[in-house]
């Protein structure tokens, strides 16, 4: 195995959204993420173990930024976010207990892993996924 030049990188994601309230909700309530102090521009972190996540308003980007998606364009096209879970029928539980619509169905899926799907409000979509026997 290769070693990288940065042993010691962690990843957090920022999610531009159009509702900061129904966002905050969803990941709070439905996912289960600790939501931090909110800025006053709208930024807002959240954290879930070792998983850290900020939203921030879409209309905070300008018109010409990269990531700015066009009218009527769903946002995080083409991305699927990950969570992995150390209990998969527990957080499954949480998401139907808090009446969340599911996008795909609690199931163990080919690669051994036992997973299910859902959007957020702005149309991210989310695999929640069991752990791999080795923690991964």
């Amino acid at each position: 195995m290769h070693r990288t030049l940065e042993s010691n990188m962690t990843f957090r994601l920022e999610l531009f959204v159009d509702d900061l309230v129904a966002s905050t909700d969803f990941y709070g309530r439905v996912l289960g993420f600790v939501i931090g102090e909110q800025q006053a521009d709208g930024y807002t972190p959240l954290t879930n173990g070792h998983v850290s996540l900020s939203l921030n308003l879409r209309a905070n980007l300008s018109d010409d930024h990269p990531i700015q998606a066009i009218v009527g364009e769903r946002l995080g096209r083409g991305i699927e976010l990950v969570l992995e879970v150390n209990d998969i029928e527990a957080m499954y539980k949480r998401v139907r207990s808090a009446n969340w619509p599911l996008s795909g169905e609690l199931k163990v899926q080919p690669w051994s892993l036992t997973d299910f799907r859902v959007l957020d409000p702005d149309g991210y979509y989310w695999r929640i996924t069991s752990r791999g026997k080795d923690g991964s």
